[in-house]
Order: C-alpha cells, then structure tokens, then sequence
C-alpha cells in the first residue's frame, strides 16, 4: 500500500530542506549526512524571481513536449524516448530539473517525464545529484506509477556505484521503501548485481535477506547473481551448493552462464566429481549443460594439467551430441603445450588448422606458439607465426607478447626489439603484460638498469605496472641478496594499491632467510596467510632451510608438521633440507624417520639427501645400516650415490668401509668409474691398506670390468714398495 502524498511531500522536504530539529533525529546516519553534503540550501528566493523560474520552467516543459512529439513511433509504447533537447544544461539547475520533472508528470504524463530524466543524467551535474532521483521517485510514486518509480531507483543505484556510493544508494531505495512503495524483484536484481560487481558477497547476502523479507520475491536471475558472485569470491564449495539447492527448491533452473561460473570455481577447488553430478542435476531439471559449460571444464581440466581426464570429458560431449568448437580445442592444445606435450599438441593443431568444419582463429596459433616458446623451439614457434600471417589471421597483442617472452628468455634481445617495433607499426600496442617478458628476460640477463629504463618508457604510454611487474623486481633484488632495495618496492607496490601474490611473498621469505633472518620470512608467511593466500611448497622451504642453516631443526620440523597439515605436500627439497639439518644436529633417527617416510612415498630424493644420511651411519662405523639407506633408490641413483659415497670414505681414510659400498657399486654397475677407481687406489696406498686395493684390483680384472686408463695426474706408490710385487 503506497504511502498518503503528505508523506511523500515530508520526504521530498526534508531531502530539499536539511533541518537539525528533533523530528530527523532518525534520519541523522550517514547516508543523510552525504545526502546533506551536497550542498547548503539557500533561502527560499523572493517571490520575483519565482515568477522568472516559472515562465523558465514553463519554456522548458514545452520544448520536452516538442521534442517527445516529434517522434513518430507507436504512441502505444512502454519504453521512452530519448530527447534531443537543445538546452544549455549550465542554465539548469538541479532544483529546476527536480521542478521540471514534477510538472511534466502532472501536465504530460508519466512517460514524457521519464523521457526527460534520460536526457537529464546524461548530464554530470544532474546524474550525481541524490535529491534528483528521490524526488523524482516521490513524484511517480504520489501520481500512482511504482513501476516508474522502481526504473529511477534502478538508474540512481547505477550511477552512485559510479563514483563509488553504492551503500548509500541502497540505504536510500530501503528508506522509499519504508514510505509504502513496494519493492520489486527487479530493483533488487539490479541492486545484487552491483554489490556483486563490487566483490561485497556479506552485503549481497544482506540485501538479499532484506529485501525478501520486504516482500520482494527472488527470481531466476537473483540466485544466478549471488551464485556467480560466491564462485566469483572463491567462497566454499558448500556455501555455493546452498543457493544451488535453494534456487532448485523453488523450481528455477540453473543456466548455463551460473554452471560456468560453478565449473570454475569447483576444478579450482579441486572437486571435479562435483561438476558432473551439477551437470546431472541441469539435465534432470531439463537445461541440459551446453558446448560452453563443456568447454569451461575441459579449459579448468586442462590447467590443472589433467589432460587425460579432459579428453574424457570431449569424448562425453560428442556422447550428449554436443560437438566441440575451437575455443573447446584451442584449451586442449594449450593444456597440451603446458604439459610439455607439444608435439602431442601439433597433431590436434594440424587436425583442427586442416579441417573445413573449424573457423582458424587466432587464439588457436598463439596456445601452439606458446607451448614452443616454453620448450625454447622457437625456429618452430616462428614458423607457426609466419603461417599464420600467410593465413591473413592478424597477431593479437597476446601473440606477439607470447614471442618477446619467448625470445627474451633466451637472451635474443635483437628479435625481442624487432617484434616489438613490427607489433607497434601494426597498430597492436604493447600491454604491461608485453613490458613484463621484456623485463623479465632483462632481469634474467642480468641487466637490471636496462629493465627499469624499458618499465619508464612504459609509463611514459600510459601503462601502469601490476602485481607481477612489481614481482619481477622484488624477485631479481632478492635474487642479488639486496633485500633494501626489494623492500623499497614492495612498499611501492602497496602504495599503488597493487595486492602482492603468493610469488611476491615466496621472493621475500626466500632473501630474508638465506640472509639468516628467518623471522622476518616467518612475518612474510604469516602476513600472506592473513590475506587468504595458499603458501605454496616454496614458502615452507624457505623456511625450512633458513632454521636448518641456523642450527634450529626444532623450529624447522615444526614449520615442516604445519605444512604436513595444512598443504602443501612436501617435496624431495623439502624433505632433503630438513633431513640435512637434522643430520648436522646428529639427529639421526629422526633423520632416518624423515627419510625412509620419503622414500615410502614415493618421492625420489636428491643426490645429497641419500649420501648425507649414509654417512652420518658411516661415521658411527654402521656400515650395514648405511646401506640400507641406499638399498632404497633405484640403480640409477644408487650408482651416483654410491659413487660419491666411496669418494668421501677414500678422502676420510675410511678404506675398509668404502671397499664394502665399492664391492656393491661393482655389483650394480659394469663400468667401473676409472676416478672412483684411482681415488680409491690411492686413498688405500696412503693408509698402507694395500691388500684392499688389490682385492679390488682382482675382482675387477677377473670379472672383465671396463676401466679405462687411469690419469696420470693420480699418484702412485713405488713398484717396490707393494708388498705383493718381488723385489728384483
């Protein structure tokens, strides 16, 4: 039930006439703070010059009428026409617009009224001016047309979102509603759609509880925004899955723009199975998944590097009678190409270029030049481009951005500045991201003035640098132990009001702990963590390595249970630099705990990781055990473990125990290293251990090993002194 008109007209002056007396006392929030910001209100003028406003006014409404009259469409119409009014909107002011606006909804209907509130905030002066909208909406609501009244509401809501006042405009359409105008599922729609564009899902919520505790019934559209707006935000799975569900209670069916969003959102998260049961459920409901839907899974799929499991997923399209489009092939090839299967990639490439039912697209040419230029093939990657230039396909700024990375990776800095001139005299101008690959490869030649130099001619286009141009940086000071500098622009990273990432944060916990300040790393991890962010494998070990350097292996094994728990999975690096420091504390049956708990996992540890914790055995003289830590790798790596082993017993004079890991290597591999074999040899001459090495000696020669000449830069004893030789 709308509101008496003597309401209606308290609002409108109490917008028009701010007063500090105690009868808007609940009006005192701060929306009617900002509403009353706008400017002080003058006295009422005399009563000459209200006489001049109205014949202006009068003149006004007449030219609208002109101009609404001079069209010629069907007078039956809904919509409105859109005014070509000849008026110097400097001569306007907003209180006459307000006046205007009353007069013609009075004197020539609601619909030439609205025609002119089109032309009006078109117009800065009358599209940010508060009191316009809400006296407007008074207007339509005192002369019975809520619907119109709704439409200035939905345009006030668009235009404070503009400049950032989107909470105020809300705060205004639930005060209107407060005097009588029924909400309207429309107005709430358009109101969830900007919340949700501002990333404000608690607020949506709110607004969405509120309004249809209002009255205003949720539609199809409303839950599709707030289900897009929490797959958006990254929220859980299950809060997701609760509009889901509520949306389906109420009969609606989810569209396919939602289940893209959800496809999203659920690979990202790892929960793959749950995609396919949404899709079951879109097919029980009668709206089926589409080629888009498909297509958005086999990308998801593809950049988690799940490649076998998205081609499954192409095979089930053609299976639902959905056939495959070049963007469903374009991420096929790019997962392909990430993988580090290109030529694998190649074939579909060919197989999709080839065929007549694929429109070429340019898309498709730069996921293959891409995956060549990571391979460093970039004879290949040229080829491609030049093909399709042949094409008449035009290179996208993406396309020449993939070939500078590409080059300047490698160092080719003169085709770098060669693509780069050809890009700009093609009309395709150089993104940040262009500037990015210049930079980094810059950085990874070493020339880091010369980076800066390129990023100022950046700036001087108009480009702004963004969180990884800024990474860049940061990860090249770092890199130079210069962790002042990395600092300095971190700082100004923050200051540009540009959200470092988890790579920012892993560059900084990495400098500061090799620079035995593990605490400031810790800092670094605890603030990404406080903003949401996933540490990564880098950001633990980091860690890990600097309290292992420092002599804590307590502080680093808790670091290392704490990534146990939350992920991470440790790798062979992490496990290795733990390890180490736990051997040099001689803590070795934790070591060994650590150790035997990787290798049971299947990971392979590193070269070191085996040698260091054998040993720390051999030092106790516990051979047996020792080799039981190698028994664990596969030959390969035994053979190179144990190689290096024996070399370290000779140098420690440990001849016995390395003649027992040197009888093992023998038994593992035919060729007996001619290094291995002289360090030993002499290490066993310097310990007068000569039975050892002729034990060696024998078994090498009986059992046709291939040694090849021993370097004369290894000494030998005297031919007389070898008790085993006769004295002539």
């Amino acid at each position: 039930m709308l509101s008496c008109p003597s309401t209606l007209r308290l609002l409108q002056y109490k917008l028009l006439w701010p007063s500090s007396s105690s009868s808007l006392s609940k009006y005192h929030n701060p929306f009617f703070i900002f509403i009353s910001s706008f400017s002080s209100q003058p006295p009422l003028p005399p009563q000459t010059e209200l006489t001049q406003s109205e014949t202006s006014i009068t003149t006004i409404c007449n030219l609208v009428n002109q101009s609404y009259s001079s069209y010629q469409s069907d007078s039956s119409s809904t919509m409105p026409k859109l005014l070509n009014l000849q008026i110097d909107p400097s001569v306007l002011t907003p209180e006459q617009a307000i006046t205007v606006i009353a007069s013609l909804i009075n004197n020539s209907g609601p619909m030439v009224a609205l025609s002119f509130f089109y032309w009006a905030i078109r117009i800065p002066q009358y599209r940010h001016f508060m009191r316009f909208y809400i006296t407007t909406a008074s207007s339509f609501i005192q002369s019975g047309h809520p619907d119109k009244a709704h439409e200035v509401l939905r345009y006030m809501v668009a235009s404070f979102y503009e400049i950032g006042k989107l909470d105020y405009a809300i705060n205004m359409v639930f005060e209107i509603h407060n005097l009588g105008l029924p909400p309207n599922v429309h107005t709430l729609n358009c109101i969830l759609r900007f919340v949700v564009e501002s990333s404000l899902m608690k607020l949506a919520e709110n607004v969405f509880v509120e309004m249809s505790d209002r009255g205003a019934s949720p539609n199809a559209c409303t839950y599709r925004t707030m289900i897009i707006g929490h797959c958006r935000e990254g929220i859980s799975i299950s809060v997701v899955e609760k509009w889901v569900n509520e949306m389906m209670e109420k009969g609606f069916v989810l569209d396919n723009v939602a289940c893209t969003a959800m496809v999203d959102l659920f690979c990202k998260k790892g929960s793959v199975d749950r995609v396919f049961r949404v899709f079951e459920r879109m097919c029980e409901m009668g709206s089926p998944p589409n080629v888009i839907n498909y297509s958005a899974l086999v990308n998801q799929l593809c950049k988690r590097g799940s490649i076998k499991q998205a081609f499954e997923v192409l095979e089930e399209m053609g299976k639902r009678g959905w056939k495959p489009n070049v963007y469903t092939h374009t991420a096929l090839i790019d997962g392909l190409c990430k993988k580090g299967w290109t030529e694998k990639a190649y074939k579909l490439f060919l197989k999709l270029v080839r065929s007549e039912n694929y429109k070429r697209n340019v898309h498709t040419f730069t996921a293959m030049i891409s995956g060549y230029c990571k391979e460093k093939k970039l004879d290949r990657a040229e080829m491609l481009f030049r093909r399709m230039q042949e094409q008449e396909l035009a290179p996208n700024t993406n396309t020449y951005t993939t070939l500078i990375d590409g080059h300047a990776k490698v160092g080719n800095f003169f085709r770098v500045n060669e693509l780069m001139e050809q890009m700009v005299e093609e009309g395709c101008n150089p993104n940040i991201c262009t500037y990015n690959s210049l930079v980094n490869g810059l950085c990874k030649k070493g020339d880091l003035q010369e980076a800066y130099r390129m990023l100022e001619i950046a700036f001087e286009r108009g480009l702004r640098a963004d969180h990884i141009t800024y990474t860049i940086l940061i990860s090249e000071h770092c890199r130079r132990s210069d962790t002042t500098k990395a600092m300095e622009v971190f700082s100004k990273m923050i200051t540009a009001g540009c959200c470092p990432d988890i790579h920012t944060y892993n560059s900084l916990i990495g400098a500061f702990c090799r620079q035995r300040d593990v605490k400031e790393g810790e800092r670094f991890l605890k603030e990404a963590l406080n903003q949401g962010m996933v540490p990564t494998k880098q950001s633990y070990t980091s860690l890990v390595c600097g309290y292992c350097r420092d002599g804590n292996s307590g502080l680093a094994l808790d670091i290392f249970q704490r990534m146990s728990k939350k992920g991470p999975a440790a790798d062979s690096l992490t496990y290795g630099a733990l390890i180490s420091g736990l051997c040099k504390e001689s803590k070795l049956k934790e070591a060994r705990i650590l150790y035997d708990s990787m290798v049971d996992k299947g990971l392979s540890p590193c070269e070191v990781t085996p040698i260091t914790v054998a040993y720390e055995y051999c030092k106790l003289e516990d051979s047996v055990t020792a080799m039981a830590v190698l028994d664990k790798l596969d030959t390969r790596l035994w053979i190179r473990t144990g190689k290096t082993l024996v070399r370290k017993l000779c140098c420690e004079g440990k001849v016995e125990m390395a003649a027992e890991f040197y009888h093992k290597l023998l038994d593992k591999d035919r060729n007996a290293d001619p290094v291995i074999y002289a360090a030993f040899k002499t290490a066993c001459y310097e310990s007068n251990k000569y039975s050892i090495a002729s034990g060696i000696s024998e078994r090498i020669s009986k059992e046709g090993f291939s040694v090849a000449v021993v370097p004369h830069s290894v000494e030998r004893p005297p031919r007389e002194s070898l008790p085993f030789v006769k004295a002539s």
